[in-house]
C-alpha cells in the first residue's frame, strides 16, 4: 500500500507515519513545509520513500510524478493556531488547499482522509454530535475553527460524506508536539516548570458556572488518535465525518493532578489571567459523542487521562528535557 501524508513532519502527521511504520508500511510520501522550528526532528527514525514541500504538492500531483499511484491521502496538514488572526491565510491554507487536494483524490479514485477539529463546535450550543445535520449548523469561536468548518460543510453539501473520512480531533496531546510553540498542550508547555518549580499554571475561569481549573475538555492521547485513523485506513468502506475524542470530558485540574502524580510531585496550581485575545473565544467544555464512530465499527478503547499522561511524562523525561 502507498500513502501520502500531509503534515507528515508535524504533530499528528508524524505520529501517523510512525503508526504506519509499526504496521510494516514504509511506502509513504511525506508532505510538509519546514520552518525554523525543530519540526524536522519528527522525521528522525521514520521510514518513508520521498518528501515533497507542501507548496509544490499540487503541481507534483498534476504532473503525474506519482508512478504507481496512491492508495490514500492522509491529509493531516494545517495551520492549527487558535490565535491566528489572518483569516485569508487560514481559509486559503486550511480550506481551499484541502478542497483542491480532495478534488484531486476523487478525480483519481484515491481515498481521502482528512483532519477536522472540535474547534468547529464553538461554545457547544448545539452539543457535540457529529451528525451531518448538526455539523452544518455549527458556529466556531475562532478563525481556525471556521476554516475547518468550511471544509466539513463543503464535504457534506457536496454529498461526499459517503466517499471521504474526516476526523474532528478534540484536545490531542502527546509526543512530537514540541515544535508547536504556544499551541503545544498544557502538559508539554508545563513539564519543565513543573519539574523545576513544582507548580503548574492554569487559566482562571471567567464564567460563574465554572470554578478556576474546572473548565472541561475531552483530552485524547495522540497514540489513541492515530489508532482510530488507522482503523479507517484499513476499512476503506467506512466514510463520514467523525468525532475523535475519548467521549469523556475532564477538568484542567484533573490533567494537572495527573501530571503531578506521574512525576511524584505534590500538587501546586497557580491560576493566571487568560489572555484577552482568547477570553471571549474560549471553549469551556468539550466532549465527543462517539455513537457514530462506534456504529462505523471502531471499538478502540482509549487510555484514561491518567495513564496517557503517565506514558507521555515518561517519554518527555527520556526524549526532551531531563
Amino acid at each position: 500500500m502507498r500513502f501520502l501524508v500531509t503534515g507528515g513532519a508535524g504533530f499528528i502527521g508524524s505520529c501517523l507515519v510512525w503508526k504506519l511504520n509499526q504496521e510494516g508500511i514504509d511506502d509513504i510520501i511525506v508532505v510538509d513545509q519546514m520552518d525554523a522550528s525543530d519540526k524536522w526532528k519528527n522525521l528522525d527514525g521514520k521510514a518513508f520513500q520521498d518528501y515533497v514541500d507542501k507548496t509544490k504538492l499540487l503541481a507534483y500531483l498534476d504532473t503525474n510524478k506519482l508512478k504507481g499511484g496512491l492508495d490514500a491521502i492522509l491529509h493531516m496538514g494545517a495551520c492549527s493556531s487558535t490565535i491566528e488572526q489572518d483569516a485569508s491565510y487560514m481559509v486559503t491554507n486550511n480550506y481551499l488547499y484541502s478542497k483542491k487536494l480532495c478534488q484531486w483524490a476523487l478525480r483519481n479514485k484515491v481515498r481521502f482522509l482528512y483532519a477536522s477539529s472540535a474547534a468547529t463546535y464553538g461554545a457547544g450550543e448545539l452539543g457535540y454530535s457529529d451528525e451531518d445535520r448538526v455539523s452544518l449548523r455549527l458556529k466556531p469561536l475562532n478563525i481556525y475553527g471556521c476554516s475547518k468548518q468550511l471544509m466539513d460543510a463543503w464535504v457534506i453539501k457536496n454529498g461526499l460524506s459517503k466517499k471521504v473520512a474526516g476526523f474532528k480531533f478534540f484536545n490531542v496531546f502527546g509526543p512530537n508536539e514540541y515544535h508547536k510553540g504556544e499551541m503545544r498542550s498544557v502538559v508539554a508547555k508545563s513539564f519543565e516548570k513543573v519539574v523545576a518549580e513544582k507548580k503548574i499554571r492554569l487559566f482562571k475561569s471567567y464564567k460563574q458556572e465554572y470554578a478556576d481549573g474546572e473548565q472541561k475538555r475531552d483530552f485524547v492521547y495522540v497514540k489513541d488518535a492515530v489508532e482510530v485513523v488507522y482503523y479507517f485506513v484499513t476499512h476503506p468502506d467506512k466514510a463520514g465525518i467523525f468525532n475523535l475524542g475519548t467521549g469523556r470530558a475532564r477538568t484542567w485540574k484533573d490533567l494537572a493532578f495527573a501530571l503531578f502524580a506521574a512525576l511524584r510531585i505534590r500538587p501546586h496550581i497557580e491560576y493566571i489571567e487568560m489572555p484577552q485575545i482568547i477570553r471571549d473565544r474560549y471553549q469551556y467544555f468539550t466532549q465527543a459523542e462517539l455513537a457514530k464512530l462506534r456504529i462505523a465499527g471502531c471499538r478502540h478503547t482509549f487510555l484514561s487521562l491518567e495513564d496517557a499522561i503517565k506514558d507521555y511524562a515518561t517519554y518527555l523525561k527520556h526524549n526532551a528535557y531531563l
